[in-house]
C-alpha cells in the first residue's frame, strides 16, 4: 500500500499576509438612501457598491448598509501585501442584498459579483440572490473569480437562487453559485479561502454549486453549507482547458473540510442524467485533503475521479467524513467509462458510510470504476443499506498493481454477511469470505453491528459496547489526521477507532448529533 499524499496543504493560507509593511485603513459606506456624489462617509454614504469599489484603495473596508441593491459589482483593482485587503461587507448587524431580479442576464458569463485579476480582496456577509435566465447562451453566476491573483477571501455570504432555467432536454447549459477559475497560464490563483458561506437553491445545469477550476494552487473550502441544488455541490476540477497550459490546468494543494452538503440531485435537471450529481467531487485535482465533512441525501456522496482521458485525480485523502442516505454510492472512484482518466494514490480513511444506494442504482456503498491503481480503503464503517450490496468494481488490476487495498474496516448488513458482497476487480464473489481469501483484502476487517446511538435522528456516535474501539490501523498522523469529526483527538494511546468518530476515554461526555462538538 502506498499512501504518499502531500500533507503541506493545511499550512499555506494567510502565511505572511500581514508580515511587514504599513497598512492604510479607511472606511467607505454605501446605503440605498445615499448618493454616488457623496464622499462615502457614514453620514453621507454612497448609493452603489460599484462606486465604492471604483474608489476603494488597499486597506479600505466598504461597509454596505442593510437593504436591497439591484446592481452588479465588478472588482478589477484589489489590495496589496503592503496596503492590506479591500473588503466588501455588510454593515455589522445589517443585511446587504445584491438582487438580480431587475437585471437581464447577458449572454456568456454574467455574475452578480465578479473579481478579475485581483489580489487581497474580501467579500463578507453579503446576500447574493435571484439571477435567473432561460437563455441557453447565458451563464449566470453568484460570485465569479477569474484570471490570476492571491489572497482572495469569500466569507459568510448567502448565495441562492442563481438559476439557469433553460428547459430544452439534452441542451448543455451552465450556471454557478460560487466559482473560481484560474485562467492565467503563468500565475495561479493562490491563497484562496471560501469559508462559512451558504450556497443553496441553485439551478446550475451542467455546472456546480461551489467550484475551483483550472490554475489554482492553494485553497481552503471550509465550513460551507451547500444544499438543495440540482447539480454537484463542491467540485475541485482539472483538465477542462480553463488555463490553456495543461501543465497548470488543475486545482491543487487544497483542503475541503467541515462542510455540510445535502439535498442535491440531478433528477429533474434537463441538462443532466438522473442520479449524476456528487456532494463533493474531485475531478482532476491533485494533493487534496477532504476531511470532517457531513454529506447526505445527494446522488453520490464523495467521488474522486477524472472525466478526461489525459487527466487523473491523485494524492487525495478523504478522512473522518460522515456520508449517509445518498441515492447512489457513498464513495465512488475511477473514470466512469473507458474514455475517462485515472484515480491513483487516493486514501479513503476513517469514514462512516451509512445506508446509501437508496435509489437502487446497482452501485452499492462503494463504487470502483475504471483506471484505478494504488488506492486504499481502510478504517471505515460501512453500514449497508436495504439493497444489501457492499461494493461494485468495474475494472481489474493491471500489471500487478492493486486497484484498491481494503482492510481494517467494519461492515454490517442487518440481513447477515452472506448477502453483502458485490464485485471486486470485475469479479463477483459468492461470499465475503471468498472475496477476502482470493483477493487478500479485508483480512483484518470485521462484520458486526457498529452500535450507533440513534442513526434515525442523525446521531452516528458510537455506544459504549461498540466493536470498533481500537480496531483501526494507525497509519500515522499525516494520513489519519489529528481530529475526528467532533474535533476530538483522532488517536488515543496510539490506538484508533474505526469510523469518523473517536470515542472519548469515558462515557461521561455528552454525545450530540453528527459533526457537532461537545467540547
Amino acid at each position: 500500500m502506498r499512501i504518499t499524499v502531500v500533507q503541506t496543504v493545511c499550512c499555506f493560507v494567510l502565511i505572511g499576509v500581514f508580515a511587514g509593511g504599513h497598512h492604510h485603513t479607511s472606511s467607505l459606506y454605501v446605503s440605498p438612501s445615499g448618493s454616488d456624489s457623496n464622499p462615502g462617509t457614514i453620514d453621507k454614504p454612497l448609493r452603489t457598491i460599484q462606486r465604492a469599489g471604483n474608489v476603494a484603495q488597499p486597506g479600505t473596508t466598504v461597509y454596505v448598509r442593510g437593504g436591497v441593491y439591484c446592481e452588479r459589482l465588478r472588482v478589477t483593482a484589489g489590495g496589496s501585501q503592503a496596503g492590506g485587503f479591500i473588503t466588501f461587507r455588510s454593515q455589522v448587524g445589517e443585511r446587504a442584498i445584491l438582487d438580480g431580479s431587475c437585471l437581464r442576464v447577458a449572454e456568456g458569463d454574467d455574475a452578480l459579483v465578479e473579481l478579475t485579476n485581483v489580489s487581497f480582496v474580501r467579500l463578507q456577509d453579503l446576500e447574493i440572490r435571484n439571477l435567473r435566465t432561460r437563455n441557453y447562451q447565458s451563464v449566470p453566476w453568484g460570485i465569479r473569480v477569474a484570471g490570476a491573483g492571491s489572497h482572495i477571501e469569500i466569507l459568510g455570504n448567502d448565495v441562492h437562487h442563481i438559476e439557469q432555467n433553460c428547459a430544452e432536454h439534452g441542451r448543455t447549459v451552465n450556471g454557478l453559485g460560487i466559482g473560481v477559475y484560474g485562467t492565467d497560464n503563468k500565475t495561479p490563483i493562490s491563497d484562496l479561502v471560501i469559508d462559512g458561506n451558504k450556497v443553496h437553491h441553485l439551478k446550475t445545469g451542467s455546472s456546480e454549486s461551489l467550484v475551483v477550476n483550472g490554475n489554482i494552487s492553494g485553497f481552503r473550502i471550509t465550513g460551507n453549507a451547500v444544499h438543495d441544488n440540482n447539480n454537484i455541490g463542491i467540485d475541485v476540477i482539472g483538465f477542462e482547458h480553463t488555463a490553456p497550459n495543461p501543465a497548470v490546468d488543475r486545482a491543487r494543494d487544497g483542503v475541503v473540510s467541515e462542510n455540510r452538503v445535502y439535498n442535491i440531485t440531478s433528477r429533474g435537471n434537463p441538462g443532466e442524467q438522473p442520479v449524476n450529481s456528487d456532494g463533493i467531487y474531485v475531478d482532476g485535482g491533485t494533493r487534496i485533503l477532504i476531511e470532517r465533512n457531513v454529506v447526505h441525501d445527494v446522488d453520490y456522496g464523495i467521488e474522486l475521479a477524472s472525466e478526461h482521458y489525459d487527466g487523473d485525480t491523485s494524492h487525495v485523502i478523504a478522512r473522518n467524513n460522515l456520508v449517509y442516505s445518498c441515492h447512489a454510492s457513498g464513495f465512488a472512484i475511477g473514470g466512469y467509462d473507458l474514455k475517462r482518466g485515472r484515480t491513483f494514490d487516493v486514501a479513503i480513511i476513517n469514514n462512516t458510510v451509512y445506508k446509501n444506494h437508496t435509489w437502487g442504482t446497482g452501485s452499492g456503498e462503494f463504487l470502483m470504476q475504471f483506471y484505478l491503481s494504488t488506492n486504499s480503503f481502510m478504517n471505515n464503517i460501512v453500514y449497508i443499506g436495504d439493497h444489501g450490496k457492499l461494493m461494485t468494481s468495474r475494472s481489474g488490476s493491471h500489471g500487478g498493481v492493486p486497484t484498491v487495498v481494503m482492510d481494517h474496516n467494519l461492515y454490517y448488513f442487518p440481513g447477515g454477511p452472506g448477502a453483502l458482497m458485490g464485485s471486486f476487480n470485475a469479479k463477483t464473489f459468492a461470499s465475503f469470505e471468498q472475496y477476502a481469501k482470493q483477493t487478500g483484502n479485508d483480512l483484518h476487517s470485521v462484520f458486526a453491528d457498529p452500535q450507533f446511538v440513534d442513526p434515525g435522528s442523525g446521531d452516528f456516535h458510537l455506544r459504549s459496547d461498540t466493536p470498533v474501539r481500537g480496531k483501526g490501523k494507525n497509519l500515522g498522523p499525516d494520513v489519519v489526521g489529528s481530529l475526528d469529526l467532533d474535533g476530538r483527538p483522532r488517536v488515543r494511546s496510539g490506538r484508533i477507532d474505526i469510523g469518523c468518530y473517536q470515542r472519548p476515554p469515558t462515557d461521561s461526555t455528552r454525545l450530540t448529533k453528527a459533526g457537532v462538538s461537545t467540547q
